[in-house]
């Protein structure tokens, strides 16, 4: 059967029927970086593993994906139950998996990975943690800077759109486009997806 986790609130947070525009973060930013020998990607956030498992679809053998999840108990449901709607992406032997906070990576590396792929909360504008928000401020935009190698990608998946969230990108010295995409297929609800990339 389907799963669907809510927060306190009630508000949606991740649901094995509707994953879409998950998929088409994971697509779009890994199409700019796959023809590049030995890829290294982060995955903020690894959900309910079909970012991860979208971004595998789209990566050579060399590659090297790793995705970190702050919550030991995703982790477990991914190997287990949940791997089963995703196609365990957990097995592939290019992944490996940080338990911890990304934000963690992103201040300790610097000019290591070709993607980041933000897949936390709700985005920048739906945070249902407030530890989150460090992510997408301006620090946390300035580590993703530093951590990326040159010509690389962030990639930010939002439940909607944030005009100043936009402008604090390009500030950072990010060349920014903004892709709206739908939850499922053509259908659903009206998702952003922000493709950040470094000058150099």
């Amino acid at each position: 059967g389907d799963f669907l986790i809510k927060v306190v609130g009630g508000q949606d947070l991740m649901s094995t029927r509707i994953h879409g525009s998950e998929d088409k973060l994971a697509e779009i930013a890994c199409r700019e970086v796959a023809d590049r020998r030995q890829v290294r990607v982060l995955i903020g956030g690894l959900g309910m593993g079909f970012t991860l498992a979208a971004a595998l679809r789209n990566l050579g053998q060399d590659a090297e994906v790793i995705v970190a999840e702050l919550v030991p108990a995703v982790i477990e449901w991914n190997r287990g139950f949940l791997g089963e709607h995703s196609g365990h992406p957990l097995r592939d032997e290019r992944v490996t998996v940080y338990e911890g906070d990304v934000s963690i990576i992103l201040r300790t590396v610097a000019r290591t990975f070709d993607g980041i792929l933000l897949d936390v909360d709700n985005g920048p504008d739906g945070l249902t943690q407030g530890s989150n928000h460090w992510l997408y401020s301006r620090d946390g935009l300035n580590a993703s800077y530093e951590t990326l190698r040159p010509k690389g990608v962030l990639a930010i998946w939002s439940a909607g759109p944030d005009r100043a969230f936009s402008k604090r990108l390009r500030k950072t010295g990010f060349e920014v486009d903004q892709v709206e995409v739908r939850a499922r297929g053509r259908k659903g609800a009206h998702h952003v997806i922000w493709i950040a990339r470094t000058s150099e």
